[in-house]
């Protein structure tokens, strides 16, 4: 369902998955990895291609909604997309929270990220209406998700969000952080997508 009041159709075509609904912390400490600029979209799982609405594949970079990781690799104070768990195993690559811009910036608009090289995230909670979530089973052949109110949302092994906590899409699982159904909640569904709204609608925990 929908939320509950009513809207023009600004938010829905804006350039950033994101909408902030209640604010934690716009987190802005720390610089951005260096494939936050150049990485593809997905970043790491393309056979089984999601088709949620805030998904820019033509775009390169961290995407608006997408999940920011430490990433000690790049040294300290240091955050950025997943790296691919196949080759690098990073076990330090914890979430943050949700970028809340592309990193690359969007045609006629300022490109803040590349000038600063700060990526701003959201964390310490808040509710938020996210259009960048998996919509199929990395696994399976792809199969299609479905989620509903009361879902565990977690980072996939491509940085969005998803329901699924096993070895082929769970981030933490796939980098051996933890046994598949342990991982650490990183929100609570509050609305699933339905034909009236694409958006998860979600309490942040982290």
């Amino acid at each position: 369902m929908a939320l509950l009041g009513q809207a023009s159709g600004g938010f829905t075509e804006s350039s950033s998955a994101l909408r902030i609904l209640h604010v934690g912390v716009r987190n802005t400490i720390g610089q951005l990895s260096a494939d936050s600029f150049t990485q593809s979209n997905p970043p790491i799982v393309p056979t089984q291609v999601t088709d949620a609405p805030g998904l820019l594949t033509n775009v390169l970079g961290v995407l608006s909604g997408s999940v920011a990781f430490a990433r000690a690799d790049e040294g300290a104070n240091f955050h950025g997309g997943p790296t691919d768990s196949a080759q690098q195993q990073r076990s330090s690559e914890r979430p943050l929270g949700v970028f809340i811009n592309n990193a690359s910036g969007n045609a006629f608009e300022n490109t803040p990220a590349v000038a600063s090289n700060r990526g701003p995230y959201v964390s310490a909670q808040g509710t938020y209406a996210n259009r960048l979530y998996e919509t199929k089973d990395l696994a399976n052949n792809g199969n299609a998700l479905t989620y509903q109110v009361g879902d565990i949302l977690i980072p996939s092994v491509n940085g969005f969000l998803t329901n699924l906590d096993d070895a082929v899409n769970s981030h933490s699982v796939a980098h051996g952080q933890s046994n598949a159904g342990a991982t650490l909640a990183f929100a609570i569904l509050k609305v699933s997508p339905d034909s009236t709204s694409d958006e998860l609608v979600y309490d942040q925990r982290i």
